[in-house]
C-alpha cells in the first residue's frame, strides 16, 4: 500500500504492529513511544519530510487515550501535575513546530537534532539506572515526606493534598510527594519547544526529570505525562495542519492514514502497558530502551558526518 502524503510504501499491518510493540514497553514508564516511532519512520520507512513530525504527533493523539483511561480508572492521575505540564508545554509546542518547518526542513540537519534529543533521553535513562544500582539506599529527599497525619494511601491510588502557585502535593503509598508549580511550568515550556520540533509531546523528556530531580514516583507521573503529551500533540497536529498552506514547497501536514494506523496499534499497546505497569519491574525495559535510543542516536550522528 502506498501512502500518498508521505510517499511511504508498506503493508498496513506494519504500522499497526510497530505502534503496538513500541507503546507497550514505553508506556510502562509513562512515555508514549513517539520518540522511538520517529526514528522508525525516518530510517526504516524513509519518511524524512517535515510532516513526519506531525504524523508522529497524530500517533500520540490516537494511541494515548486508552492508557490515560486506565490510569484514571486506577485513580493514579495527578490532575494538578497534568494541568501544570499541559499549560507549560502548549506554548512551546507551537514554537517548536515553527522551528521544524522553517529552520530544520533538511533531513540531514533534522537527524542531527534528533540525535541530540535521543542522546539526552537515552543518557538520562542509563545514568539514572546506573546511579540506582551504584548508590546505597538513601533517606527520602526534600521532595518526599512521610505522611504522619493518618491520611496515607497504602495502595496504588493518589490523593491530592495541595495545588497552588507555590507547590503541588499529593500522597502515594504512605508518603507525601511535592514539587514546585513554577518549576514544573518552566521545565514544561522548554520541553514543549524541543518536543514540538522533534514531533513528540515531550513526555519522554520530562518524565526523567520528574523521577530523578523532583523524586516523584514513576507510578504517579505516568498518567500526567501521557495526558500532557496527548493535549500538546492535539495542538501540534492542528498547528502543523494550519501552517501547511504557508509552506507549499514542503510536505508539512500529517499523513493521516499512516498516523492513524500507528495510533491504532499504539492504543492497544498503551492500554496493555498501563495495565502491566503495576506488575512488571521497569528496570530491564529501561536498560533495553536506553541501549536502543543511544544506538539510534549514534547512527544518526554517523550519517550526518558522512
Amino acid at each position: 500500500m502506498i501512502f500518498p502524503i508521505s510517499g511511504v510504501e508498506v503493508s498496513p499491518i506494519v504500522p499497526v504492529i510497530t505502534g503496538f510493540y513500541i507503546s507497550i514497553f514505553t508506556s510502562v514508564g509513562g512515555i508514549s513511544g513517539a520518540f522511538l516511532l520517529l526514528p522508525f519512520q525516518m530510517s526504516v520507512l524513509g519518511y524524512t519530510n517535515p510532516s513526519v513530525s506531525a504524523t508522529n504527533q497524530l500517533y500520540n493523539v490516537v494511541a494515548i487515550p486508552s492508557g490515560v483511561c486506565r490510569f484514571v480508572r486506577e485513580k493514579r492521575m495527578v490532575w494538578p501535575l497534568t494541568l501544570a505540564v499541559a499549560v507549560g508545554t502548549l506554548p512551546g509546542v507551537f514554537i517548536g513546530a515553527y522551528i521544524r518547518v522553517a529552520w530544520l526542513p533538511d533531513p540531514k540537519l533534522f537527524k542531527l537534532f534528533a540525535a541530540c534529543v535521543l542522546l539526552y533521553i537515552g543518557g538520562k535513562i542509563v545514568r539514572n539506572l546506573a546511579a540506582k544500582n551504584a548508590d546505597p539506599p538513601r533517606a527520602a529527599s526534600s521532595y518526599i515526606i512521610h505522611d504522619k497525619g493518618g491520611g496515607a494511601n497504602p495502595d496504588f491510588t493518589v490523593a491530592v493534598k495541595e495545588f497552588s502557585l507555590r507547590r503541588i502535593a499529593y500522597t502515594f503509598q504512605g508518603e507525601l510527594h511535592q514539587c514546585p508549580t513554577t518549576g514544573i511550568f518552566v521545565l514544561s515550556f522548554l520541553v514543549g519547544i524541543i518536543g514540538g520540533t522533534y514531533g513528540i509531546g515531550g513526555g519522554a523528556i520530562i518524565a526523567p526529570f520528574f523521577v530523578s530531580f523532583f523524586r516523584l514516583p514513576v507510578h504517579t507521573i505516568s498518567g500526567a505525562t501521557l495526558m500532557g503529551t496527548f493535549l500538546t500533540s492535539i495542538a501540534g497536529v492542528a498547528f502543523y495542519t494550519l501552517i501547511a498552506s504557508s509552506f507549499p514547497e514542503q510536505s508539512v501536514a500529517p499523513d493521516w492514514a499512516l498516523g492513524l494506523l500507528f495510533g491504532l496499534g499504539g492504543a492497544a499497546g498503551m492500554y496493555c502497558g498501563a495495565r502491566l505497569q503495576k506488575h512488571v519491574p521497569a528496570t530491564a525495559i529501561k536498560w533495553m530502551l536506553g541501549a536502543v535510543i543511544i544506538g539510534t542516536a549514534c547512527k544518526y550522528i554517523l550519517e550526518y558526518l558522512r
